[in-house]
């Protein structure tokens, strides 16, 4: 079966390292936001546009996916997918074109994070926005992990596809 593949996790948590041993284990689509997103306009973390750019991007993945999807191929979404109405919404997206959800959680503690997230910024690689500490642990206090019932609710979700 078909599968859609949502990479969950923050920033430094190993999302995008993950996503490409999937890439290369199943042959599947893989779709990295930061990697078009820096392509078209550079790395502006701190640019008032830059959520808006970022969200077009997501949206115009999305697009490529749904096609890939709808024509047999697994695709992995490495968009982060911090909230669980977010993960539901394309596990319901994927079961509507007849495809599975798979959650690939990278659930790394606060202390990990931030030692990462140093070595990040000061290897500075090629598709990386350089984030600030405050800014992760905000959105550490924000990120919804998974739990095993959101689990049950995915795989209810994938059993629906048509």
């Amino acid at each position: 079966m078909t599968t859609l593949h949502l990479m969950v996790g923050l920033p430094c948590s190993g999302k995008s390292t993950r996503a490409k041993q999937l890439e290369a284990e199943l042959g599947a689509l893989r779709l990295t936001p930061d990697e078009w997103h820096i392509t078209l306009f550079g790395n502006d973390a701190t640019d008032p546009d830059h959520d808006r750019r970022h969200d077009a991007v997501e949206a115009l993945m999305w697009r490529v996916a749904s096609t890939a999807l709808a024509k047999g191929v697994d695709v992995i979404l490495d968009f982060g997918f911090w909230a669980r109405v977010e993960r539901e919404d394309f596990a319901a997206r994927a079961a509507a074109l007849g495809a599975a959800t798979r959650i690939h959680f990278m659930d790394v503690s606060r202390q990990e994070l931030l030692a990462r997230l140093e070595q990040r910024n000061a290897q500075a690689p090629e598709y990386a926005f350089i984030i600030t500490a405050d800014d992760l642990l905000g959105w550490l206090a924000r990120f919804e992990a998974v739990t095993a019932d959101e689990l049950a609710t995915i795989a209810a979700i994938s059993s629906q596809t048509r």
